[in-house]
């Protein structure tokens, strides 16, 4: 086998963590719904540990869960997006138009009498991934180069506007249409949305940037991402596995009164998941974009950043509310959905790319 094959082996797998990251999860949701029965008294000491919208001990995790992916950007590589014009404008079309606006829809639609998880789901929905979309897209042999650029552009992106849509879309469009979310209006204050964004995203952000240019710099690109970002990646799993151990101490007693709450949340997800993925390649694949391409705007644009959705559902709403329990029940769906699709995108890439370009020859 050459070199070339044993790579492109190595990176059409998953990793040990990220293959069962499920298992992981569910696991991490019986510690913490266990916790929660058996020492109630754990919910209320977390609550007591925030100040503002900040609770502590969840704080530091969700800042240590989002500094490896932006630690893994690539963000000299974003000018590369501007080679495909094409691709690029139909990528922010469904990243930041129509992805959040069909979420906004299906949790009107499926769950306007219950507001809270209404607004978990469209806080996940106004979060294009830029984590674990490198990894479903470089399974289903997309375009790496492209997708890293797409990443990269999402999180300046996230940045700028994150701020402006979780009002427009949480706060200003449910009372421009006259929704009233079951009987409640809701109000989110624009401050304390920047405030959770500079704290959540803005740190590791930065933090990411000036990692990548210091250690590339005085290091290697070769090493920073052959050795560097190898070692901090489990980091992000470890983060999140905490914040959902943490978060779960305080639903336990909800889950088990209401178990079916988590397939009232998991419906429209699927539902999303679905109809961004199949969208998207649709589109892209009457356009006339290869396959890489195609690919890989399908995926960008079918998948979340839950880690993002966490941190703010939690600033905002509170480590308890039903908003943060329903951004962490968002990976325990997209991760098996996801792998899924990487299935179905390579039966795509049989049936449809490879038999045409065996037609043409």
């Amino acid at each position: 086998m050459t070199e070339v094959k044993i790579k492109e082996e190595k990176r059409g797998k998953l990793s040990f963590l990220d293959r069962f990251l499920t298992l992981w999860i569910f696991v991490a949701m019986g510690i913490g719904i266990i916790g929660g029965v058996v020492f109630p008294s754990l919910a209320k000491s977390l609550g007591e540990f925030s100040s503002g919208t900040i609770s502590w001990p969840i704080a530091i995790g969700l800042i240590i869960m989002m500094y490896p992916p932006l630690a893994k950007v690539k963000y000299e590589e974003i000018g590369n997006v501007s080679r495909h014009k094409k691709e690029f404008f139909l990528s922010l079309v469904l990243n930041w138009i129509i992805a959040p606006t069909l979420m906004f829809l299906l949790a009107v639609l499926m769950l306007g009498s219950k507001p809270d998880y209404a607004i978990g789901l469209i806080i996940i929905g106004i979060s294009p991934c830029i984590a674990m979309v490198i990894v479903w897209n470089s399974l289903a042999k997309g375009d790496n180069e492209y997708c890293a650029a797409l990443v990269g552009i999402n999180s300046i992106f996230q940045i700028l506007f994150y701020t402006f849509y979780i009002y427009f879309f949480v706060t200003f469009l449910p009372k421009f249409l006259g929704l009233s979310w079951g009987g409640q209006t809701v109000q989110v204050s624009m401050l304390d949305i920047a405030k959770s964004i500079l704290i959540y995203l803005g740190i590791p952000f930065a933090a990411g940037i000036l990692t990548r240019v210091i250690l590339i710099k005085f290091k290697s690109k070769e090493w920073y991402e052959k050795v560097f970002i190898p070692k901090i990646s489990p980091l992000a799993l470890i983060a999140l596995l905490y914040t959902i151990v943490i978060m779960f101490i305080t639903k336990g007693e909800q889950i088990i009164n209401n178990p079916l709450d988590v397939i009232i949340i998991a419906l429209p997800m699927l539902a999303y998941f679905a109809l961004m993925f199949f969208v998207s390649f649709f589109i892209s694949y009457k356009l006339g974009f290869k396959y890489d391409k195609t690919v890989t705007i399908a995926f960008t644009a079918g998948s979340n950043n839950f880690e993002l959705a966490i941190a703010v559902s939690t600033a905002i709403f509170g480590i308890a509310s039903d908003v943060a329990f329903t951004a962490v029940i968002g990976p325990l769906i997209e991760v098996p959905v996801m792998i899924g699709l990487v299935n179905i995108a390579l039966y795509f890439k049989k049936k449809y790319y490879d038999t045409r370009i065996a037609n043409n020859n």
